[in-house]
């Protein structure tokens, strides 16, 4: 069952207007660091205004102007935590455990797959609300400054081609079985918290490698609600799901599902196999939302990527997943919808 979780409220308190960026970063589509679970859970807990200080977040325009705006935080104290009930649900158990490319327009072009969408600068981002898209920090900005195609960014969505194949066939038929190909949207502003900025992926940065994109247009498609991370003892099955634009199958939208391995507070671990191009997929899980009485997916983490990590001498790898916390839902809530009243719930 989704838990209740009551969320902060974050609030603008100040914008100012930057110079404008650069735009000379190269695109990593990897975010590599060297401090694994044990490194995160001894690290000190940030204080209040340092906290302040990572959700502060720069915005930038199409147009190459950017500005930077400062958060208050506030816990409002109305309405109860809500009832957590029992979270023991069936699991459900699979042969096995890998990669799926997802073939045929039927698939690609029904929900949770459809929201899934190809960014220009080669990420995965996932479609959050009419004219917005999740997806990770560090496909448009590097912790330094901003990547080459952040200012022209695009958005890609895959359509079914149309008979004569000459409309913007911008991609190899023999790559994409059923004829699809990828319709472009403009990107019109872009937030990302300081947190990513100020920081760097070997330190506190990886914890705020997320992003929201705003489209020039609505995109008409149905769209993931983002949640709170629950702990992963309370996942279904102790699983995750995400799907995205993996560079090792081009043009191929590939799924995969797995167990959680570790967490912090801030990251979830795992080992779902994943390549390159899938950093900035929406990390789901399906459970009951008791109030509706159905079933609901909701997006919970942002897939940031492969992270070696020195385990006593040893090295182990994990994929990285950024939780959606309270907070970190008050934010993205905020930037979603303009108003906090609409963000009170997680």
């Amino acid at each position: 069952t989704w838990p209740s979780y009551r969320v902060p409220v974050i609030l603008p308190q100040s914008t100012l207007n930057l110079d404008k960026p650069r735009f000379d970063a190269e695109t990593k589509l990897e975010v590599v660091s060297p401090c694994g679970p044990e490194c995160h859970k001894s690290s000190p807990l940030p204080t209040y205004e340092e906290v302040k200080d990572y959700l502060s977040y720069e915005t930038l325009y199409a147009n190459g102007s950017l500005t930077e705006t400062e958060v208050g935080i506030y816990i409002l104290n109305n309405g109860g935590e809500g009832s957590r009930g029992k979270s023991r649900t069936k699991r459900q158990i699979y042969g096995y455990d890998s990669r799926f490319s997802i073939f045929g327009k039927d698939f690609l072009l029904n929900y949770p797959f459809s929201t899934s969408v190809k960014l220009s600068t080669g990420c995965t981002g996932t479609l959050v609300a009419e004219k917005h898209v999740l997806t990770a920090a560090h496909c448009i900005h590097d912790g330094k400054s901003y990547v080459k195609g952040a200012q022209k960014l695009r958005v890609g969505f895959l359509r079914p081609k149309l008979k004569d194949g000459s409309k913007g066939a911008n991609i190899s038929s023999s790559a994409m079985p059923e004829k699809m190909k990828f319709q472009w949207i403009r990107v019109k502003r872009t937030h990302v918290p300081k947190g990513w900025i100020k920081g760097n992926a070997n330190d506190i940065g990886m914890d705020y490698d997320y992003a929201l994109l705003e489209l020039k247009k609505p995109h008409k498609r149905k769209f993931m609600k983002i949640g709170v991370s629950p702990p992963a003892r309370h996942l279904p099955g102790g699983r995750i799901h995400f799907s995205g634009y993996d560079n090792d199958r081009p043009g191929n939208l590939v799924y995969r599902f797995c167990d959680v391995k570790d967490e912090t507070y801030d990251l979830l671990y795992q080992q779902c196999d994943a390549q390159p191009g899938a950093s900035g997929s929406g990390v789901y899980v399906r459970m009951w939302k008791r109030q509706n009485h159905k079933w609901e997916r909701k997006i919970i983490g942002i897939f940031s990527g492969h992270q070696w990590v020195d385990m006593n001498g040893t090295p182990q790898d994990f994929n990285v997943a950024v939780r959606i916390t309270p907070l970190k839902y008050a934010q993205i809530c905020y930037w979603i919808k303009g108003n906090y009243l609409d963000c009170r719930e997680g």
